[in-house]
């Protein structure tokens, strides 16, 4: 005999179970339209205090920018922010003279960092600066962007050769420098050479040659507030639409002691190829997914299903349509037989507003009938004789 306190505590465990097996069902339901996953571990956040992570999707390629992030020990999802963001790609200064501080420092895309460049003691001064590339670069304009109340050089002049240290041909004569960019006729090489005169320190923080077809980067980044101890599964690239319920998001975007992850992607297991409308064809196959039609049938042979296609193009698809090949936006059946008006040759007849009649009709027809096959058979009848 079970007690009723073990009765209780096993219908708690069942309860739990239960549970249990309805949120794993839920969690795989969620995560289905997603072909790949990256897993993050607690190793590599690492932290004391939640803090915001944000995992590089840069070697990645995707069509839907959807996410699902995934606390594997709470089986919660997480507010995300995907942030996607092009920029030029910068060929970068590779060598110079006389100067203090590193040459990727003119070339990092900050305006706050930059190589200072000292005057001699009688207060002349010069640089050397190269630009090269491994392929040619295409360009007609200079850019030199300046720290704050520094002077820009005297004299600037550009030469040109190839990588090897070929014969270099001067592009732009030593002329004075007057603005933060210099012109130049169009010219190929994969060595530039910049010379600079100037009578005051002389600061650079960029230095650029603007190509006349640049190379665009993308950077791309997933951030979400990550706790101490925790491991995440974030999914991404879905086939279809696959919005999962999270909690309150905190400021991701403008949020500051950021850390960086890189995480390597995985195919996700229990990903299955959407079928939004049920008819046992892949959306990716099927010429109507939104409308189950098993047969696919296509009879103008374009690609799109009958069933999704207006034949009349009267704004009702043809299987929403009560008179598909004739045009009737007000979709009137006044004789409620399913056949819109506009093409049904007996409107408002009485059998089709009531079709009960013809059976009445039919019933009625049978009953004189027997009636008078009755009639007939008595009046056949031979009369009986009378005995004398």
């Amino acid at each position: 005999m079970y007690t009723a306190r073990t009765i209780s505590t096993m219908l708690a465990i069942a309860t739990c179970l239960c549970a249990s097996i309805v949120l794993a069902q839920t969690i795989v339901a969620d995560t289905q339209a997603y072909r790949q996953y990256k897993d993050i571990s607690a190793t590599m956040i690492n932290v004391r205090v939640p803090t915001v992570v944000a995992v590089s999707f840069q070697q990645e390629s995707f069509g839907r920018v959807d996410f699902a992030v995934q606390d594997t020990i709470t089986n919660e999802f997480e507010p995300y922010f995907f942030s996607e963001d092009s920029r030029r790609s910068i060929v970068p200064v590779t060598g110079m003279q006389g100067a203090i501080g590193s040459p990727s420092l003119m070339s990092d895309d900050d305006l706050s960092t930059y190589v200072e460049f000292p005057v001699n003691a009688i207060g002349r001064g010069s640089a050397l600066i190269t630009i090269a590339s491994d392929k040619p670069i295409t360009s007609s304009n200079l850019a030199l962007m300046l720290p704050p109340n520094v002077t820009l050089p005297d004299t600037i002049e550009i030469r040109t050769s190839d990588i090897k240290g070929g014969d270099s041909a001067t592009i732009l004569a030593k002329k004075a420098l007057n603005e933060g960019v210099v012109y130049f006729p169009q010219t190929t090489a994969n060595m530039w050479v910049v010379a600079f005169t100037f009578s005051q320190p002389l600061r650079i923080s960029e230095l650029y040659l603007n190509e006349s077809n640049p190379v665009h980067i993308t950077e791309r980044s997933l951030r979400f507030l990550a706790q101490p101890k925790h491991t995440y599964r974030i999914y991404f690239d879905p086939d279809r639409s696959a919005d999962v319920l999270t909690g309150e998001a905190g400021n991701l975007a403008f949020a500051s002691n950021v850390l960086a992850l890189q995480a390597v992607a995985h195919d996700n297991p229990t990903y299955v190829v959407a079928d939004t409308d049920g008819d046992g064809i892949q959306d990716t196959r099927d010429d109507c997914p939104s409308v189950a039609n098993t047969d696919q049938k296509d009879e103008n042979s374009n690609g799109v299903g009958d069933v999704c296609e207006d034949f009349d193009q009267d704004g009702f698809a043809n299987k929403q349509d009560n008179c598909p090949d004739a045009p009737n936006a007000n979709q009137m059946d006044t004789d409620g037989d399913g056949v819109g008006d506009a093409c049904d040759g007996q409107e408002s007849r009485l059998t089709e507003q009531y079709p009960w009649i013809p059976w009445m009709g039919i019933g009625f027809a049978a009953a004189v009938i027997a009636i008078l096959f009755g009639l007939t058979a008595h009046a056949k009848k031979p009369d009986t004789p009378t005995l004398p």
